[in-house]
Parts: structure tokens; C-alpha cells; sequence
């Protein structure tokens, strides 16, 4: 049987930036938001673009949704490609309520989940709790990521509650700290009811925190994509990227589509 050698891409073809990091990455992290995906579907997304992925989270409460063999399956092939997988932090929220988070520990560290979010989108939390959370994550062999921001339309973002959130949350471990923009990226966090980045705040919280690279932007939607990449440089951090826009979105990091073109050229 005749064995053909890879063909390789010319450099400045395959990332006319020539910055791109590989896995595993420390910069311009992509998080992918799974809302249901069968198997062969979630088996399609790691062959098509498990290099472009660095995180999924299993949206919301979902995790008990799945045959648990298929959530387990999921879970295990994330995992042998060096993704970090876990589960969204509304159910950790779900926990806190109905006072089970010993419970939902033990069960995510038994299916094999990698990470945790810790979040009070919807409840209130306070500071003690959230911390003992980070902590517990940790203690239990997760990577954490915490999220700042309400999830109620027209929420926005506080400027000094955000300062000591992303503060604290790194002084207590977290990975990185995710500014909410829900899945729909409208009226929530930075975006407006269009879904239009209001830079005024941006650059507010740009210029306030004073690790900007601890910061995962949620930016479901092409236009926020883009924005973010022109304003912040392709290694920004994004998240709740739906799985059929992975290839789209690393293209864009890497000045392979018209939208970030110029980036790369300084033309248009």
C-alpha cells in the first residue's frame, strides 16, 4: 500500500499573522458552547476543529440532560485532545439553591469532567461562597473559570464590582474570568439590545483590570467576533462560540477571511 507524506502549507498561507499559538495555548483561547450535540455531531466538531478548540463548556444545566454514556463518551474525547471540558455554571448555580453542590462535585469528577464554572449569573452570591467554590474546584483537580455579569436583559457592567471580582478571582486560582454575554450576545454585559459592543465600557474595563489576559469574552455573533479581534488582536480570549463557527473564527484570527484581512496586510 502506497504511503503519501503530508503536504505542508506555505507559513504565510496557513497564518498570514505568523502569531498564532499552538495547543496548548496561553493566548487567544477559544471556548465552545455545546447546547446539545449528539454524538456523531460533537465527533464532527473534534475532527473538523479540535486544534481551534481549547475549551467546551456543556451549556447550562444540560449535563443530566444526556445518556450518561454519552455524556461520558463526550467528555473522554474531549479530554484526549487536550480539551478542557465542563460543565456550564448555571447548574453549579442550580446546586447552590437546592443545596447540593457536594453532590454535583462528586458526580462531574466521576463522569470526568476536567473543569468547573463557578458564576452567579442568576443568584445572588457572595464573596465567601464564591471563593470557598473556587476553592473546592481546585481542591478537586478542576481547572476553574469564573464568569462576571447577570444574565438579565439589559444587565451591564459594574466597573468596581468587576475590578475586585477579576482580582479576587485570580488571587484565588481561577483560570480565567469569562465577561457574560449569554448565548445570544443582545443586551447583556458589553453589548447592547443590538448586539453592538459598547466600546466606552470596554476600554473602561480595559484600562481598570490590571491583567486584561485573565478576561474570556463571550462573543457568540460574527459581527462581536470581529470587533473584538480589530480592537484587541487576534489573541483575545473568546467563548460561547457555537460549534459551527470554530473554523470561521480561528479563519478570522488569523487574517483569513475578508473581515481581518487588513490586520495582516495593512490594506484593505
Amino acid at each position: 500500500m502506497e504511503v503519501t507524506s503530508q503536504l505542508i502549507w506555505n507559513p504565510v498561507l496557513a497564518d498570514p499573522t505568523g502569531q498564532r499559538q499552538m495547543k496548548p495555548r496561553t493566548l487567544g483561547k477559544t471556548m465552545v458552547i455545546d447546547k446539545g450535540l449528539g454524538l456523531n455531531a460533537f465527533e464532527d466538531l473534534l475532527s473538523t476543529s479540535s486544534n481551534h478548540i481549547d475549551m467546551i463548556k456543556i451549556g447550562f444545566g444540560t449535563s443530566p440532560l444526556y445518556p450518561q454514556l454519552l455524556l461520558k463518551k463526550k467528555i473522554e474525547m474531549a479530554k484526549a485532545l487536550g480539551i478542557s471540558i465542563y460543565p456550564g455554571g448555571t447548574f453549579l448555580e442550580v446546586a447552590v439553591v437546592q443545596n447540593a453542590v457536594a453532590s454535583l462535585f462528586d458526580m462531574i469528577s466521576a463522569l470526568g469532567f476536567t473543569g468547573i464554572e463557578v458564576s452567579d449569573g442568576t443568584i445572588k452570591m457572595d464573596r465567601k461562597l464564591r471563593n470557598e467554590l473556587i476553592l473546592r474546584g481546585l481542591e478537586s483537580g478542576f481547572e476553574v473559570y469564573t464568569e462576571y455579569g447577570k444574565k438579565g436583559w439589559g444587565s451591564s457592567i459594574e466597573l468596581d464590582e468587576l475590578i475586585e471580582t477579576v482580582a479576587l478571582d485570580a488571587e484565588y486560582g481561577a483560570e480565567l474570568v469569562t465577561i457574560e454575554a449569554r448565548e445570544s450576545g443582545m443586551g447583556v454585559g458589553i453589548f447592547d439590545a443590538q448586539g453592538n459592543c459598547k466600546d466606552e465600557e470596554l476600554h473602561k474595563v480595559l484600562s481598570s483590570v490590571p491583567s486584561p489576559g485573565i478576561l474570556l469574552w463571550e462573543a457568540p455573533l460574527k459581527s462581536q467576533q470581529v470587533h473584538l479581534i480589530q480592537l484587541l488582536g487576534a489573541d483575545v480570549h473568546l467563548g460561547n462560540i457555537s460549534s459551527q463557527e470554530i473554523i470561521s473564527l480561528e479563519a478570522l484570527r488569523r487574517g483569513l477571511r475578508s473581515d481581518t484581512l487588513s490586520l495582516t496586510t495593512g490594506k484593505e
